[in-house]
């Protein structure tokens, strides 16, 4: 595994180009020791290094950073919220199934398709009656996810 020690000094700097290159370089390394300091990520002042912050968690793929990305959900920037419902759907933790729930009727179109897409993955029944109503949602994308995730679920489960 790749020494980490430059990347989590890097987090710390005062450029959010560093920090941002920091946190990506976290995510590659596959080193599960720097869940903590990504997760610390998750609260710098700048939205790029909060997005880049989720991407990595995802990339680790460790249930550990569930309850940080649970947390991010709130996020008051899109993109953030955005990039931690990728970062769930790649670590597909059946613990983000409720919290993503609440996704499903979040204000941007990004989200509410993102949480569709990984609620399917994750199979978990409480969201057909959810998706079911995000049939009728006004974007198209939104939803083709849902149908999609409906569709899966169902399969899973039969």
């Amino acid at each position: 595994m790749k020494d980490i020690t430059a990347d989590v000094t890097g987090l710390k700097a005062t450029s959010v180009k560093k920090r941002r290159e920091a946190a990506i370089e976290m995510g590659r390394s596959g080193n599960p020791s720097v869940i903590p300091s990504l997760v610390c990520a998750l609260a710098d002042p700048h939205p790029g290094v909060r997005v880049e912050a989720a991407l990595a968690l995802g990339k680790l793929d460790d249930s550990a950073a569930v309850p940080a990305l649970v947390a991010a959900l709130r996020d008051t920037e899109p993109e953030v919220r955005s990039s931690v419902v990728a970062a769930l759907g790649r670590i597909r933790d059946p613990a983000a199934a409720v919290p993503l729930l609440a996704c499903l009727s979040d204000p941007e179109v990004s989200i509410r398709t993102g949480a569709a897409t990984v609620l399917g993955k994750l199979g978990d029944q409480r969201a057909i009656d959810l998706l079911t109503r995000m049939t009728t949602d006004p974007i198209p994308e939104v939803r083709e996810a849902a149908e999609s995730a409906r569709v899966r679920i169902r399969k899973r489960h039969r």
